[in-house]
């Protein structure tokens, strides 16, 4: 049986979108009260949302799942959403209203679990691909093995980074529905294949940018390892990272021609 079901489904119109979802709210009187900024930034981390509050000042704002923030120092150019969960379906259908509001630029900031043993806790790594090992995004692109961010967002990290001198790497991430489920023999074959981390929803996120012409990429901080196939979670020492994280996403979102 393959993802989706029903094979037909592509072609078929929707029943309901984002837009509707949002008329529905402004019935509610629930609709944001506030102009859409021109980018997104997605925080899954607690470490990350704490981080950004402490140190940038922000006004928080009402109208979408978890938290959601402008930054004052953008000209609230930049939004923040945040305590929302995790995962491929809460993320996406989170970018389908935003979308639906006017963003068009977004940056996904998360933890991720390393698959090869040169890189370490803590190191930044910019994703390049994604595997496509959820089910979110079968229900918006037909079948591939990859689904990819937006080629000039992705450079552009690259490029802050390196403007910043910050080492980093680049390459797949295996987005996964189930992390209880990353199995020993799949974590053996994703390693042969160079694969270098794992993490929940950066393929799913792709295909809906790609479906709705959004622009997006995706960087990470290792939180944890399974390139000894043991599992080593070190998620309380990743936060050194955060600041850098933040500083490109920022500076991304700004740098549009």
């Amino acid at each position: 049986m393959s993802c989706p079901n029903f094979k037909n489904k592509y072609p078929s119109k929707s029943v309901f979108t984002p837009k509707d979802f949002l008329n529905y709210q402004k019935q509610r009187g629930k609709y944001p009260n506030f102009k859409s900024p021109c980018g997104v930034i997605f925080c899954y981390s607690k470490n990350l949302l704490q981080h950004i509050l402490k140190n940038h000042k922000t006004t928080k704002v009402e109208g979408f799942s978890g938290d959601f923030y402008l930054l004052n120092e953008s000209g609230k150019q930049i939004g923040i959403i945040a305590n929302f969960g995790i995962g491929a379906p809460i993320a996406c259908t989170l970018l389908e209203e935003l979308f639906a509001f006017g963003v068009r630029i977004f940056i996904s900031i998360g933890e991720a679990g390393c698959l090869q043993k040169h890189i370490k806790i803590g190191d930044i790594v910019v994703c390049n691909k994604a595997i496509r090992d959820e089910g979110t995004s079968y229900h918006y692109l037909k079948p591939t093995k990859y689904a990819y961010p937006s080629k000039n967002i992705t450079e552009k990290i690259q490029k802050t980074l390196d403007q910043l001198g910050k080492k980093y790497y680049v390459g797949t991430s295996w987005t996964i529905d189930a992390p209880y489920r990353e199995t020993i023999a799949e974590t053996k074959f994703y390693q042969k294949q160079g694969v270098i981390t794992v993490e929940m929803e950066a393929a799913a996120l792709f295909a809906v940018a790609q479906y709705r012409n959004a622009q997006i990429g995706a960087l990470f901080t290792i939180s944890d390892s399974l390139a000894e196939l043991v599992w080593k979670p070190k998620f309380h020492i990743s936060d050194k990272n955060w600041e850098v994280l933040f500083r490109v996403a920022k500076r991304v979102i700004l740098d549009q021609d």
